[in-house]
Order: C-alpha cells, then sequence, then structure tokens
C-alpha cells in the first residue's frame, strides 16, 4: 500500500527495494472507513513454477499495516531479498507480470497470486519464497485463494486507503488497448477475440467483491496453444506447463486437450479478467473506477499504470468507505457478470 504520510515523488523509484513506512496520518479516518487486513496466521504451499519448472515453496505471513504485498526471496541473504509488489518494479511482462529491485533480483508469474489477494482484500502480507518464480498451482487463483481462506483474515488498527481515478487514462497498442476511468467502485470490463473457434470472441463483466472473484474468475486456468509449447520452451518459458495447471488448444483451433474440457464456458476471458485483477493490484492499493480492456494483457496493463501516476492530475488518495463496498455489491446484483459473444 502507498504511504499515507509521503508525496507520491517519495515512493519508491522503479526497480527500488524500499517500503512504505507507517504513518498516523488517518489515525482520525471518518465513521465508516474500512481497516485494513492481514492473515490470522501463515500458511505455506509447494509447487512448479510455470516458466522455469523448477520446484519452489512458497509461505504467506501476516505483515503490519501500511506494509503492502512484500516478496522476500528466502534463498538470497541480505536486503537484495525484498522486492515489494508495485506497478513500479515490474520487469518483464512476457507471458507473464514479473517484478524486480534494484539489486536485479525477482520474482515471477506473481498475478494469479495477486489477484488472490486484491480479491479478498487483503492488503499487507509476506510472501516468503525460496526461489524466483510463484508456484503455478492448477494455473488459477483458487488454490491461493483457499490458502487464504484457511489463514483467515484479520482487521488491523489502520484504515484502507484506496486510488480514485480523476479522469480518463488510456493506452493503446494497435488493436490492444487499456483504459481506466472513474467510478462509485472498482468494476473491470474485459473483451477478447481469437481467430479461432475454441475461443472466438468473449467478454466479461465484474464489479470486483471477495464473492464475485471468487464465484466468477478466481477457477478460470492461464491458457495457451499447442502449436506454441515447442517456442516457449525454447525461449525458457512454459517449462512447468501441463494439462494439470494450463488449458491447452488443440492444433487445429477447435478443441481444447484437457480431459475434463472447461471450467466455465467462457473460461478464456474470464482469466484475462483474472490477470487484469493481479496486474492492477500493483498499483499497491485498491481502485475505484473502472478497467476496460481489449485484447489487453500484462505489459499493457502495467503500461496503464504507468500512464495514470505519470498524470498527477489523474488522481487521488482517498480513505476507503463502505459506500464503495455496497456500490460494488449492488452493480454485482443487478447486472450479469459475464457474457460470451460468438465469434
Amino acid at each position: 500500500m502507498f504511504d499515507s504520510g509521503v508525496p507520491f515523488e517519495s515512493f519508491p523509484a522503479p526497480g527500488s527495494d524500499g517500503l512504505a513506512q507507517q504513518s498516523p496520518i488517518f489515525a482520525g479516518a471518518p465513521s465508516g472507513a474500512q481497516r485494513q487486513k492481514t492473515l490470522k496466521s501463515a500458511i505455506s504451499c509447494t509447487g512448479v513454477g510455470l516458466h522455469s519448472g523448477a520446484k519452489v515453496t512458497m509461505s504467506l505471513r501476516p505483515a503490519a499495516p501500511d506494509t503492502g504485498i512484500v516478496f522476500r526471496r528466502t534463498d538470497i541473504t541480505g536486503g537484495g531479498a525484498i522486492i515489494p509488489a508495485l506497478w513500479s518494479n515490474v520487469s518483464d511482462t512476457r507471458l507473464n507480470t514479473s517484478i524486480s529491485n534494484s539489486k536485479g533480483v525477482g520474482v515471477h508469474t506473481i498475478e494469479h497470486l495477486m489477484a488472490a489477494l486484491a480479491g479478498m482484500g487483503v492488503d499487507n502480507v509476506f510472501v516468503d519464497i525460496n526461489g524466483p518464480e510463484v508456484p503455478v498451482m492448477d494455473g488459477s487463483s483458487a488454490p491461493f485463494l483457499f490458502l487464504i481462506e484457511c489463514a483467515g483474515l484479520t482487521e488491523q488498527h489502520a484504515p484502507r486507503r484506496a486510488i480514485r481515478i480523476l479522469k480518463r487514462v488510456q493506452v493503446v497498442d494497435g488493436d490492444r488497448r487499456a483504459t481506466l476511468t472513474p467510478g462509485s467502485s472498482f468494476s473491470l470490463r474485459v473483451e477478447i477475440d481469437f481467430p479461432v473457434e475454441a475461443i472466438g470472441r468473449q467478454e466479461c463483466y465484474l464489479p470486483l467483491t471477495a464473492s464475485s472473484f471468487k464465484e466468477e474468475v478466481s477457477r478460470a486456468r492461464t491458457f495457451g496453444f499447442e502449436r506454441e509449447v515447442a517456442a516457449m520452451h525454447a525461449a525458457g518459458l512454459g517449462k512447468g506447463g501441463t494439462l494439470d495447471n494450463a488449458v491447452v488448444i488443440a492444433n487445429d483451433g477447435e478443441k481444447v486437450l484437457n480431459e475434463g474440457g472447461l471450467r466455465y464456458e467462457d473460461e478464456f476471458v474470464r482469466h484475462k479478467t483474472l490477470d487484469a485483477v493481479g496486474d492492477l493490484a500493483l498499483a499497491g492499493a485498491p481502485i475505484i473506477g473502472h478497467f476496460h480492456g481489449v485484447r489487453s494483457g500484462h505489459a499493457i496493463n502495467n503500461r496503464l499504470l504507468r500512464a495514470l501516476f505519470a498524470d498527477r492530475g489523474a488522481w487521488t488518495m482517498v480513505p476507503l468507505g463502505d459506500a464503495e463496498v455496497q456500490a460494488s455489491a449492488i452493480f454485482a446484483a443487478r447486472r450479469p457478470l459475464v457474457a460470451a459473444i460468438s465469434a
């Protein structure tokens, strides 16, 4: 999260391994303000990295207010092992979102874990990991959400802050674009269009709440194409990918190779929405506004955050109150969350 008493210019610069310092500036928060949350207890898991294929153990641990989400490489000694999960620390967006610090120490494929933490409203956590990549688990956020639920959540004596979007910010790259606009709560609309029968054109609208994240997108798995596997391996990517942790589209583009098929009819766009939740969580605080992504991915999502914070008139920090949560719940009740559109 952002340091509540420090101007934006004092936040860690790109590649920085600095941590936010606590400040009592919001100690007198207005009635109805939400409190920050962390885990009640530590919890661990073991798995393999999607791209590295290496076995890794990861532990989620409680953290003090205003810590934010901070990765700690337990296989590396010294201060160089600390990497705050911030947009300014994103160092690679090839088929995943990676962060690194000024020492060049990084963690790859953080987006599914970040999405689970954001979806469940977790503000402060230390992520201790003994390797360079978050375990892929089943390719979705569901296993991480399960870990969070098992550990439990506890409120802290510090109010939550949010980034309120004040004006439209957009990044365009060919036929891809990502936009943030003002809104009363955080919602996402994601559109994808693949020229294969198994996917086609799909659209997802998600007003983000803990329940909507869990029910509508948390189980959506990462996906790829059978024809791209060899090229990915040659590039040092996808070495840990299997049909147990990814949806794979056959060479003919007409079907998926996974024996159990899809978890949702439109699992592809739901996963892209999950990715967007995780990528935007790197803002460092919840967003009050609307995200619209058209053929968007990790790279353009990060470019959008960089464009947002480059324009000091486009956002402001505010205490996050119950009204924003109620607005999300109302939207979720009134509108269908997901709509699939055939090609």
